[in-house]
């Protein structure tokens, strides 16, 4: 698959190639990054750009991961979002902001334009988002985006190999009022 662009009031979301390798490399110096997310650390540019020059265009062309750079209409990076094929009808968000653009509202935006995209688009019935118990950030992003917190899981994330415990939530295509390839018969209380 080729990789989309999409728009929002104030994003631009793209995939990333080698020509944002240095920006990648230099957003990913924050410690905040490097703690919560599984992003190598210390990360290095030998690491930015096998993201931007293979894993990005892999995950498209296989269809297995579909990453996307949030940016401002005038080119600056803010953050990073994909959405992973976990399984049949089944993504996981996964997001970073940069530090200067945290609390503004673009990744809570660009998580409602992607996961509406993988809705009506992509064939995907459930976007699921996880994050490592005490990531309040990334908690307050999917609940503003309208994600439903499950729970917790027990020693589900692998976090450079440690085993931490993790919320789960998910969107389904009813909370963004779109319909699902796949009828759901929800459990009766």
């Amino acid at each position: 698959m080729e990789p989309v662009t999409l728009t929002t009031d104030r994003l631009l979301l793209r995939a990333v190639g080698p020509q944002d390798t240095d920006v990648v490399y230099s957003a990913a110096q924050d410690p905040e990054i490097q703690r919560w997310t599984t992003i190598p650390s210390p990360y290095l540019l030998e690491h930015a750009q096998s993201f931007t020059e293979q894993l990005v265009p892999e995950g498209w062309e296989h269809g297995s991961m579909f990453t996307f750079g949030v940016f401002l209409p005038e080119g600056e990076l803010v953050g990073m979002l994909a959405i992973t094929m976990r399984s049949l009808g089944v993504g996981e968000v996964g997001f970073w902001a940069t530090k200067e653009h945290r609390g503004n509202g673009y990744i809570t935006e660009a998580t409602v334009a992607v996961s509406r995209w993988a809705f009506t688009r992509m064939s995907i019935d459930r976007v699921e988002w996880r994050a490592e118990v005490g990531n309040k950030g990334s908690r307050a992003v999917a609940e503003h985006a309208g994600f439903t917190i499950e729970g917790t899981l027990r020693s589900a994330i692998n976090n450079k190999g440690v085993r931490r415990d993790c919320w789960v939530g998910s969107l389904l295509p009813s909370d963004l009022g779109l319909p699902s390839t796949a009828p759901y018969l929800p459990t009766q209380p």
